[in-house]
């Protein structure tokens, strides 16, 4: 149930109905929209409860349903779009964030080369990932908390935030002392005790989507996290399996629109898992600054050949710059400008 209050409500008096509400056994979120202020009821209620059971209570001025599975995430709860504020940096204001760097965390001077590249270019966060899912066990699985803090040290001397994956539970508090933005592989998009534990964190959440996940299904990982404290997720959109081998996976940009009207969370596009190919990462985000993504995130390396990990899906800072400069043209064109870091 969504309980619309009234707009003179106090901060006070919409506390009183929360701790009223959680006398009932209900559970209840507040959000703030068009001016609105909104109580999502979580938990506590079911298909059977009736809308006019809480029309007597105090404030209320109206009551609806939530017409889908989902429901802090859902437009019904929040009309408009999520912006996710991290210091000078944003993600679903209009603008395209762009986030670069390798697949994995090599060694110290690996990483500040590259996050100087990548700085130097226009990108506003560092990726790089210190825990490896590898499919098989034997390949590099990363440096751990060592790698953390060399990503850490150089995206702070070039003025990026940094983005890296985090793996189980217990690992959320780890990454979380070291990193801006908490990364959720594809494989662990349905690990339920790391969505939750995110949800406890106060890093920002980016969701990479399921192999073979359906939209729903993406979104309702997402509302995991949400609904445990943590409203500040993003959607990655990262390429699913399909009957096509020719590229590592099948890039669906038909859910960056699709998303945006299921939700208010940002969408954010991978073209280098999306594609597996290294000439097919420029069109590709350019394609998904045209069809509305609030950003992208991409495999740089300053010897892309010589990556230990995704080798032949990653691009030379070179390549980087010249899509980095076709972004911008195109920005101008639709009215998306790239946010930048100045270095």
């Amino acid at each position: 149930m969504i309980l619309q209050l009234e707009q003179n409500a106090s901060h006070e008096q919409i506390a009183s109905l929360i701790s009223r509400l959680d006398a009932m056994g209900l559970k209840a979120v507040m959000n703030r929209t068009g001016g609105h202020t909104n109580l999502a009821i979580i938990r506590g209620v079911d298909k059977n409860t009736r809308p006019d059971l809480f029309k007597h209570l105090p404030l209320v001025k109206s009551v609806t349903a939530f017409s889908d599975k989902f429901k802090l995430t859902s437009r019904d709860f929040q009309q408009e779009k999520t912006i996710i504020e991290m210091g000078d940096v944003a993600i679903g204001d209009g603008s395209l964030l762009v986030m670069a760097g390798p697949c994995a965390i090599e060694s110290r001077e690996q990483i500040w080369g590259i996050a100087e590249a990548v700085a130097n270019r226009g990108a506003s966060v560092l990726r790089g990932g210190a825990f490896k899912p590898r499919t098989s066990p034997y390949d590099f699985q990363g440096l751990g908390e060592e790698g953390l803090i060399y990503m850490r040290d150089a995206a702070r001397e070039f003025g990026l935030l940094a983005i890296s994956e985090v793996m189980s539970p217990e690992d959320v508090p780890l990454v979380s002392k070291y990193m801006d933005i908490l990364q959720i592989g594809a494989r662990n998009m349905q690990n339920f005790a790391l969505l939750r534990a995110t949800g406890s964190s106060d890093k920002p959440v980016l969701l990479k989507r399921g192999l073979s996940a359906t939209y729903m299904e993406f979104i309702l990982a997402a509302e995991y996290t949400v609904s445990c404290g943590n409203p500040n997720v993003m959607l990655c959109e990262r390429g699913i399996r399909t009957f096509e081998t020719f590229t590592r996976n099948t890039l669906d940009l038909t859910a960056v629109p699709v998303l945006q009207e299921m939700t208010h969370l940002p969408i954010v596009v991978d073209p280098s898992h999306g594609t597996g190919l290294r000439h097919l990462i420029a069109p590709m985000s350019k394609a998904a600054m045209v069809v509305g993504a609030d950003g992208i995130i991409v495999e740089v390396h300053t010897n892309p050949d010589a990556a230990v990990s995704d080798a032949q899906q990653t691009i030379s800072p070179q390549v980087f710059g010249e899509m980095m400069v076709d972004l911008r043209r195109i920005g101008q064109a639709i009215g998306t400008p790239l946010r930048e870091v100045q270095v």
